[in-house]
């Protein structure tokens, strides 16, 4: 589905890095943050929260590329047969993840999910070299080293569980591989994406309002409330992922993306009062220390760059 690696792109990995890294940061503050979003709905039907994402995130997109006199871009998206392909996959991937995520956290297994995003950072790192011929130094192997063995703890610690964590993390990897390939930027490819989705959302609302249960929006203000910021809670991050992974490498991508389930962590012992356990501890360990090293690396990469370039 994703398109050639020597496609043209509007963004380079290495054009406005800066950019990229504040676009990545709110993205995964967001995702992070998102299982207290999730504990205020709970009531709601998984498929049918889903749903609602996609039917509400589409409106807020297209006033948005109005807004920002984006329309040619998405009309061309649309008319390009590769293009509208590749975010046909790219579509189906990310409700694969956010159907299997929120069913994950309405159904209490959190850690599932967090040791997902965790495994994510090493997918992406495979797929970089694999597919976007980014090579790692010495440095940031031992970083990914570090990583692995710290995911494996936890891994071996929730094996029941595993199918959540591997579903979460293939798939989001390749939806972030196939928006980094696909020539179009942020705004308008998300569109397409929810274009994609609607008619699967409607005819899923449409049978679960035939249901003895119903549906929920509209049962009281505060569930209609919620369910209609489901819109801006899936769209937002989204773009700032699709416009971080357009400037970033996609290892480097991967890494900051341990901001997301390390906030989720917290909010389990905080918030969810959820037990840390020692082997989560060793294991937050070993991937903070392997944060540490792969931004090491990253700094000392670009005081080099900085300096050859005086």
């Amino acid at each position: 589905m994703a398109m050639p690696a020597s496609a043209p792109a509007p963004h380079s990995a290495s054009a406005h890095p800066s950019a990229g890294l504040a676009y990545a940061c709110g993205a995964y503050l967001i995702w992070g943050t998102l299982p207290l979003y999730m504990q205020l709905v709970r009531h709601v039907p998984p498929l049918e929260f889903v749903a609602w994402r996609v039917l509400f995130a589409l409106p807020l997109c297209l006033l948005l590329v109005v807004g920002l006199r984006q329309t040619g871009e998405l009309r061309a998206a649309l008319r390009n047969r590769p293009v509208l392909l590749a975010l046909t996959g790219s579509a189906l991937l990310i409700a694969i993840n956010w159907s299997v995520f929120v069913v994950a956290v309405l159904h209490g297994h959190v850690l599932a999910t967090s040791l997902g995003y965790y495994i994510n950072p090493l997918v992406n790192v495979l797929l970089g070299t694999l597919f976007l011929r980014e090579r790692l130094g010495a440095r940031q192997w031992t970083a990914v080293g570090l990583a692995m063995t710290g995911v494996a703890l936890l891994a071996w610690n929730a094996l029941p569980m595993l199918w959540i964590s591997l579903s979460l993390a293939l798939s989001f990897a390749s939806y972030g591989l196939v928006r980094k390939l696909v020539s179009v930027s942020a705004l308008p490819g998300l569109t397409v994406e929810t274009i994609v989705l609607m008619p699967l959302a409607a005819g899923y609302l449409a049978y679960a309002g035939r249901s003895a249960q119903g549906l929920s929006f509209g049962a009281d203000g505060y569930t209609t409330l919620l369910l209609a910021g489901a819109g801006v809670v899936t769209a937002v991050p989204l773009l700032l992922f699709a416009a971080a992974a357009r400037r970033l490498e996609f290892s480097t991508l991967g890494f900051i993306q341990y901001l997301s389930p390390t906030i989720t962590f917290l909010l389990g012992l905080s918030v969810f009062h959820e037990p840390l356990r020692p082997v989560q501890l060793g294991s937050f360990a070993l991937i903070w220390l392997a944060i540490a090293v792969f931004t090491w690396d990253l700094l000392a990469r670009r005081s080099h760059a900085a300096r050859a370039a005086a």
